[in-house]
């Protein structure tokens, strides 16, 4: 990398982990009410490689070239006029511009100031960049969509994936009673966060075990038809949400038949809800787990080692040498 250029990992043509190409870019300035962030660490996560590969939020970018990423945690280097709340050297995070393009693969990335809190301070920058699009994703599901209520009965697919192990913990948080679906070897990861109830769901179909749900948080969608059974399982005026499936036909009409809520939905970029969760982080309610972390060189098989659906936890990327 030379003076005022950076490294970026930019998407030229979709297709499998070989199409991700490692460039050299001039180093973007901060419009106003925008800082520029020094990248110290880029989440991995599921949109980005379903993105890649043509699917994901490639119907929103417009086609390629696109800047690969929307987990950022890392150093403000710059500001632009107007912006208050943070300086430069203050360590940030965040998930900038979802679900337009980031590129987040990269050393520097430039976003609304608001895009980004300030970073948990019990923790670094790797583990801050596995947290925001899984942690908002939780939250805005089942704080602001759901309004989990303490005692509440919240059930929880793919409880031991990235979404899904802060799910179980935000809605323990709010004393929420939490069930968690999983192989049976994630069954003492998934107590350990919280999960009163598990559920093996390759040897037990949940809905013989499971009744009487307030809320369903569904990280699995129509395989073995999840998101169908799910509705069985939840009582009347309950909630379901799908993720990242949302709710088809089918699924709506068996919803409205039982009288449950059937909603999809879709994270944002959401300052508030980063300072909230920073805030559970630091209080040593909420904890992120990080499978495992690649170099920048390497973030087609970080994407690869993703897509295996065999983590526990997320996928990072350190960006900073």
């Amino acid at each position: 990398m030379t003076q005022n250029f950076m490294r970026a990992i930019r998407l030229n043509a979709y297709g499998d982990s070989s199409v991700l190409q490692l460039t050299e870019e001039p180093v973007p300035e901060p419009l106003p009410t925008e800082i520029r962030v020094r990248v110290h660490a880029a989440g991995v996560n599921p949109v980005d490689w379903k993105t890649r590969e043509g699917g994901g939020m490639a119907g929103v970018l417009g086609g390629p070239p696109i800047g690969m990423g929307w987990d950022v945690s890392g150093v403000v280097d710059a500001v632009g006029f107007g912006v208050t709340t943070v300086a430069p050297g203050d360590e940030v995070y965040g998930m900038p511009w979802f679900p337009r393009a980031a590129g987040a693969y990269a050393d520097y990335v430039t976003a609304p100031s608001r895009h980004f809190a300030r970073k948990p301070r019990s923790i670094g920058h790797i583990a801050a960049a596995a947290l925001p699009l899984a942690a908002l994703t939780a939250w805005q599901a089942l704080v602001d969509t759901a309004d989990v209520q303490p005692g509440q009965r919240v059930l929880i697919h793919a409880a031991a994936g990235g979404v899904g192990h802060l799910a179980v913990q935000i809605a323990a948080a709010r004393g929420a009673y939490v069930i968690g679906t999983g192989s049976a070897v994630r069954e003492e990861f998934l107590r350990s966060l919280g999960v009163h109830e598990f559920v093996d769901y390759r040897s037990t179909r949940f809905e013989e075990q499971v009744e009487d749900v307030d809320v369903v948080i569904d990280l699995v969608g129509a395989a073995d038809q999840t998101n169908l059974r799910s509705i069985e399982v939840v009582k009347p005026g309950g909630i379901f949400v799908g993720i990242p499936a949302g709710v088809g036909p089918e699924v709506a009409a068996a919803a409205t038949a039982r009288g449950v809520r059937a909603t999809g939905f879709l994270v944002e970029p959401d300052h508030a809800a980063l300072v909230s969760i920073a805030e559970l982080i630091d209080a040593g309610k909420l904890r992120v787990v990080v499978d495992k972390t690649f170099p920048l060189e390497q973030a087609g098989a970080a994407q690869d080692a993703g897509a295996t659906g065999r983590t526990q936890g997320k996928i990072v990327i350190e960006v900073a040498k």
